[in-house]
């Protein structure tokens, strides 16, 4: 037992303390064909700057690819103060603020955080925070079974064009519950979710419809239409969107008539780094009347009794009142750093900060986009506007290209045949403000040049 922080004293007290004569006799309930024993592989311990040496050597190795890989996780300039700050004791060792009175700076954080979402969504009120952008939308979806008094339904339409690993996790956590998702098929020429896609619905009782803007694809739905729709049928609207995408969408508390219910997402995209996917966080907005059935963690400002500003958790529907299946959280954390850091990169790049960095976004797409499809043989396969996604058709599995773009230092983007088979040899790729003119011709050139 080499790698325990125990000298051999401490370990002889726990053995007589328990009364086994050895480790040995203590793991003999482990089989010995499980057994590791020791660790040829392992090499031997190295100095400090032996290991950067070695680092560096196999970064060399492995020369950073250039990323059109987008799909629900996207590469974004994180300005360096971001980290920076984030990395300093007081916020990277901070944990759950149980006891306001130590932990004021940390709660002070949260609610700036929820102060921005909300402006950002639109709605009245955001919680701190989910595990990531899937579990969001599952935990919103349980809350709109929960809020919606109009109906007796456990039955939410969600559109197949949303990302398949948000439709994927939503059923894994929602389904134990006896909530059914009825897929919405989208239209195969614009890739959106048409309103006469919903026709067969009508009449019928559902909880919510989920809304994505933008969807999997890249395309920008009707989501007036859809929210007033979802109202118009007693159920609740519930948004999926792209935080940079709603610094020049609109936001989802201003959707149709009375604006969507709730609103979820994927915080990634503000200051986290892709970090081979993870962690990131989910965000969780919604209207003021269904704050109640919130889950997660809500901070609220308040003054003591001689007027000095402070903050506490308030609302708070906690997962350890023990109530299971009638529990309003299922969250066990706030991923406080990584809303830490996402604080501070809209803090840092401000509102118009933000517009630039979507607006780039969206102009380098177009561009990639236009480079490509003069590629012989390239095409897009939906008519109607995007963000800063879109679908490419092939001449050839996606696969392949992929690969061979990958020999060229290239991530060319996401192969939709396994989860879209029907859209045939299909490539969403994807741009954001990090790249330049040249990576955009270096992509065009090198998908020409495939044999």
């Amino acid at each position: 037992m080499p790698f325990i922080p125990h000298t051999s004293d401490d370990v002889r007290a726990m053995l007589a303390a328990i009364g086994a004569p050895d480790l040995d006799t203590l793991f003999e309930e482990i089989p010995s064909a499980l057994r590791v024993g020791e660790l040829p592989a392992l090499p031997e311990a190295l100095n400090e700057l032996q290991v950067t040496r070695l680092m560096e050597t196999r970064a060399a190795d492995y020369p950073r690819p250039l990323c059109f890989l987008g799909a629900g996780a996207y590469e974004h300039h994180i300005p360096a103060a971001v980290w920076e700050i984030v990395g300093r004791g007081e916020f990277y060792s901070a944990y759950t603020p149980y006891q306001p009175e130590a932990s004021q700076g940390t709660l002070q954080v949260l609610y700036e955080y929820q102060s921005m979402m909300a402006g950002l969504t639109g709605l009245a009120v955001s919680n701190a925070s989910l595990y990531d952008g899937a579990s969001a939308l599952a935990e919103a979806l349980l809350m709109a079974v929960r809020a919606n008094r109009k109906s007796k339904s456990k039955r939410i339409l969600i559109p197949r064009a949303l990302h398949p690993l948000y439709r994927r996790t939503a059923h894994a956590i929602v389904h134990n519950q006896g909530i059914e998702l009825v897929e919405v098929p989208y239209d195969p020429a614009g890739g959106h979710t048409p309103i006469e896609a919903l026709a067969p619905y009508a009449g019928q009782d559902f909880a919510a419809l989920v809304i994505p803007q933008p969807n999997f694809f890249g395309v920008l739905e009707e989501v007036d239409a859809l929210t007033d729709w979802a109202h118009q049928h007693h159920a609740l609207a519930v948004a999926v969107v792209n935080p940079t995408a709603l610094a020049i969408l609109k936001p989802p508390g201003e959707w149709g008539d009375a604006g969507a219910d709730i609103a979820c997402g994927d915080g990634q995209p503000l200051g986290s780094p892709l970090s081979s996917g993870g962690p990131y966080f989910g965000f969780l907005c919604c209207r003021r009347e269904w704050v109640r059935q919130m889950p997660g963690r809500l901070v609220g400002r308040t003054v003591d009794l001689d007027g000095k500003t402070g903050f506490t958790l308030t609302l708070q529907a906690r997962e350890q009142h023990i109530r299971r299946s009638k529990a309003t959280s299922n969250i066990c954390t706030n991923q406080g750093l990584m809303v830490t850091a996402a604080t501070l990169y809209l803090s840092l790049l401000g509102p118009r900060g933000l517009e630039q960095v979507a607006a780039a976004c969206h102009a380098n797409t177009r561009v990639l986009v236009e480079r490509l499809t003069q590629v012989p043989g390239i095409s897009r396969v939906f008519d109607r506007p995007v963000f800063h996604e879109a679908v490419l058709r092939l001449p050839r599995p996606a696969s392949e290209v992929l690969d061979g773009l990958l020999a060229r230092g290239i991530l060319g983007g996401f192969d939709l045949n396994d989860d879209y088979p029907e859209l045939g040899h299909a490539l969403l790729v994807c741009a954001t403000e990090t790249r330049e003119e040249a990576d955009l011709r270096r992509y065009a050139v090198a998908l020409a040049a495939l044999p």
